[in-house]
């Protein structure tokens, strides 16, 4: 499941994404129409800036602005900026690895192997989706029946 941070940070770089190349969106903007508490919005912006998502300036014409083009931030690089990795179970991870407590053995571990086919086809998806593209609100991916 995302976090509430990841979801807001999406939401904000998605907001950056509509206005890219407009110049420094002020923060009261970002926050009141994502409906995100300011507070916490400065500090996933400035999370982002360290990872080199968002540029800012300070001052009265100052604001944020994504350092990179739309379609070169993809879901998969936020949610592993804010969520540390895309595996649903700590085996799973590919970045942030830890054997699980109280599991059987990895190589006799069934649910182990599901959950990196599920990683990795998470992976396919979110890293080949971009702030830039257009996602359909219906229909994008087809339940198989």
């Amino acid at each position: 499941m995302l976090s509430q941070r990841t979801r807001y940070t999406i939401r904000a770089l998605l907001h950056l994404a509509d206005r890219y190349g407009e110049g420094p969106v002020q923060l009261s903007e970002i926050a009141e129409r994502q409906n995100i508490p300011a507070k916490f919005l400065t500090v996933m912006l400035s999370s982002m800036r360290r990872a080199g998502l968002v540029e800012t300036m300070r001052g009265r014409e100052g604001g944020y602005w994504l350092a990179r083009p739309p379609k070169e931030i993809s879901y998969g690089e936020i949610v592993r900026l804010t969520r540390g990795s895309l595996g649903l179970l700590p085996c799973a991870s590919r970045l942030a690895y830890q054997q699980c407590t109280n599991c059987i053995s990895e190589d006799k571990c069934r649910l182990h192997r599901v959950m990196l086919m599920v990683r990795d086809e998470t992976a396919r998806i979110l890293d080949g989706l971009s702030l830039a593209d257009a996602v359909p609100a219906e229909g994008l991916l087809e339940p198989k029946l």
